[in-house]
C-alpha cells in the first residue's frame, strides 16, 4: 500500500506528483504476489480480483497478478469428513463409495469424488474453519482500503471502494454453496435444450450451506489443446461455442458463470462444453443488458463514436475524456481484434490496449460491471488459446444479428431520426422570429454576452495565491530595507526570516505541476512516446 500511494506522491501528502516506470510496477508486483500468498486464501482471492481490475492498478501490476492460481493444497480428510458428517450425516451411509483423496483443492473450498445410487458425483466441501479466516481477512481490507483512499486521485478512490464492497459480498457469495446450488440450476436449466454444452446436475437431498454434491462429467481441460486435437475436436469450433455461450448468459439470461479459467471449462469427446464450479457467478439487470448490447452492436458497426457513447452511458468512461485520443485507441483495439496489420502502432493484444488506456484515462468499473469484466477478459483467453486467429467481433456480430439485436438497433435509430426531423422541423419555424429579435438588439446596442468559466483545477485560485504571495513579499523586503535603515535590526530580522517564508512558499508553489497544469492523462504525446519505446 505505502509503495502504490508513493507512485502518486513522493512523500504521500506531499511533494511533487511523479509516474514511476513499469519496471518498478513490475518488481512492486512480485512482492505484492508473494504477500498475498503468504497472506492466506482469502488474499489469494483478493489478488486474482485485482488481476481483473485494471482500472486500479497499472499493466504490470495486472500481468504479474494474472498468474495467481487458487490451487493450494487440500484439507486433511480427517477435518473435511467432519464439515461432510455434520452437514448430511456418516459418510459411509450417505455415499455408496468415497475417494479420500481430492481431485482439487482450492482456497475456499476443495473436491472429491464418491457414487450415489450407482451415479459418479462430485463433492465440493468447504475448506474447515474458512469462515472465521474470511471475516477476519475482510475486516483487515475494509479498515485497509480506506486509508489507501487518502493517497489517490478520484477516480482510483471510487474504484477502490467499490472494490471492496464488491470483493466482501463476492467472497461470502462464493463460500455459500446453497447459493452456487441455486445459480448453478438456473444456469443449467437456460442451456437444457443446448446440446452444444454440459452443465452438471446438484443432488440436493446431498447437499447443504458447506456441501454441495453435482454429478461428475469427465472432460478434458479446455487448454489441453494437443489432446483435443488428438481427439479430432474441433478448437475453433469449441472457442465460437464458448464465447456465444457467454453472450447468451450475459445479453440474454442475465446470469452467468463468472470464473471462466481453463480450471472451470472441460471438452467430453465429442465437442460438448462442460462448466465446473458457480461459486463465482453473477447477475446482469436490464439496464446493463441493454448497454452492453449498444456497446457490442457499436463494435459489430466499427463506429467508434458509438462505443465512446455507450462507455459514457453505462458509467465506465468519464465525459471529460479526450474522445480523439479515445477513438485513436478503440480504432487501434479493433484492428488487433479482427488480426488486421496495423505495423508500428500494434502496441500489444486487445485486451493489454484497452487495459492499459483504462488505467490511464479517467475510467471507472462500476459494481455491476466488474465480473462482466473478468468474465471478457478470461474468455478471450481461453477462445485464443484455442484458436489463435479467432475473431471475437466476427461471432459477437453473427450473434447479435440471429438473435435480432441490430435489427432493433436499426429501427430505434430510424425512430430517434424521425423524432429529431420532426424537432429540427419546429425548430425551423421558431428560429427566424428568434434571430430577428436578437439582430434588433444587436442595432440597438442593447445585447449582453455573459461568460462562465469552469476552474475544476482552482487555476484562477492559485495565480491569486501567487500575487498576494508577491505582494506582500515585496512589502516584507521594502520594510526589511526601512527598519534596517532607521536602526532597529531586531525588526528587520523580523522581516527578513517573513521574507525568506514567503519566498520558499511562493517558489514551491511554482514547482508544483498540478498547480497550473491538467491532471495528468494519457495524451498523444504519451502515445508516441509508448510507440517509440515498445
Amino acid at each position: 500500500m505505502l509503495a502504490y500511494a508513493r507512485d502518486r506522491r513522493r512523500w504521500l501528502v506531499f511533494g511533487r506528483p511523479r509516474r514511476v516506470g513499469s519496471e518498478t510496477h513490475r518488481e512492486r508486483a512480485e512482492v505484492l504476489l508473494e504477500s498475498l500468498l503468504t497472506l492466506g486464501p482469502t488474499f489469494i482471492k483478493l489478488g486474482q480480483l485485482l488481476s481483473t481490475r485494471p482500472d486500479v492498478l497499472p499493466p504490470a501490476y495486472i500481468d504479474v497478478l494474472s498468474a495467481l492460481q487458487d490451487e493450494v493444497p487440500p484439507a486433511d480428510w480427517a477435518d473435511a469428513r467432519v464439515v461432510v458428517e455434520e452437514d448430511l450425516g456418516p459418510v459411509e451411509e450417505r455415499f455408496d463409495e468415497f475417494d479420500t483423496d481430492a481431485i482439487s483443492g482450492a482456497s475456499l473450498g476443495q473436491v472429491y469424488h464418491a457414487s450415489v445410487g450407482g451415479d459418479d458425483v462430485a463433492v465440493k466441501i468447504r475448506r474447515p474453519g474458512i469462515e472465521a479466516l474470511v471475516e477476519a481477512d475482510l475486516r483487515v481490507i475494509r479498515w485497509s482500503l480506506p486509508v489507501l483512499i487518502r493517497f489517490v486521485d478520484e477516480s482510483r478512490s471510487f474504484s477502490l471502494g467499490n472494490l471492496a464492497d464488491e470483493f466482501a459480498k463476492t467472497i461470502r457469495e462464493e463460500i455459500d454453496y446453497h447459493r452456487e446450488a441455486r445459480m448453478l440450476a438456473e444456469i443449467r436449466s437456460n442451456f437444457a435444450d443446448d446440446d452444444r454444452f454440459l452443465i452438471p446436475e446438484v443432488y440436493e437431498a446431498y447437499s447443504s450451506d458447506r456441501v454441495l454434491t453435482m454429478a461428475y462429467i469427465d472432460g478434458t481441460k479446455i487448454n489441453q489443446v494437443d489432446e483435443l486435437d488428438a481427439k479430432g475436436i474441433d478448437r475453433q469450433q469449441v472457442a465460437e461455442n464458448l464465447q456465444r455461450s457467454y453472450l447468451q448468459m450475459i445479453i440474454d439470461d442475465g446470469v452467468f458463470h463468472a470464473d471462466p479459467h481453463p480450471g472451470n471449462l472441460a471438452v467430453t469427446d465429442d465437442g460438448r462444453i462442460v462448466f465446473y464450479d458457480f461459486g463465482m457467478s453473477g447477475r446482469v439487470d436490464s439496464f446493463v443488458q441493454d448497454r452492453i448490447v449498444e456497446f457490442y452492436i457499436a463494435i459489430a458497426n466499427q463506429d467508434i463514436d458509438a462505443i465512446l457513447d455507450s462507455l459514457i452511458a453505462i458509467g465506465t468512461l468519464s465525459p471529460e475524456a479526450d474522445r480523439a485520443v479515445m477513438a485513436d485507441v478503440m480504432e487501434l483495439a479493433i484492428a488487433d481484434a479482427r488480426g488486421e496489420d496495423i505495423e508500428q502502432y500494434r502496441v500489444q493484444q486487445i485486451v493489454g490496449q484497452i487495459e492499459d488506456s483504462i488505467y490511464e484515462f479517467p475510467f471507472r468499473l462500476p459494481k455491476n460491471l466488474a465480473l462482466v469484466l473478468r468474465v471478457a477478459t478470461v474468455v478471450e483467453g481461453v477462445c485464443v488459446t484455442l484458436d489463435p486467429d479467432f475473431d471475437f467481433i466476427a461471432t459477437a456480430t453473427d450473434y447479435l444479428t440471429e438473435q435480432g439485436y441490430r435489427e432493433e438497433s436499426i429501427q430505434r435509430v430510424l425512430e430517434d431520426t424521425a423524432g429529431e426531423v420532426r424537432d429540427a422541423s419546429r425548430s425551423a419555424v421558431r428560429i427566424p422570429p428568434k434571430l430577428e429579435r436578437t439582430l434588433d438588439r444587436l442595432d440597438r446596442d442593447d445585447q449582453f454576452v455573459r461568460i462562465g468559466v469552469e476552474d475544476s483545477d482552482q487555476v484562477f485560485a492559485t495565480l491569486a495565491k501567487r500575487l498576494v504571495y508577491g505582494m506582500l513579499l515585496t512589502m516584507s523586503l521594502f520594510s526589511m530595507g526601512v527598519l534596517y535603515a532607521l536602526d532597529a535590526p531586531i525588526a528587520a530580522v523580523v522581516a527578513a526570516v517573513f521574507s525568506a517564508v514567503l519566498s520558499i512558499v511562493l517558489y514551491w508553489s511554482f514547482r508544483t505541476p498540478s498547480s497550473i497544469s491538467t491532471k495528468p492523462q494519457f495524451t498523444r504525446q504519451n502515445l508516441r512516446q509508448r510507440r517509440e519505446q515498445e
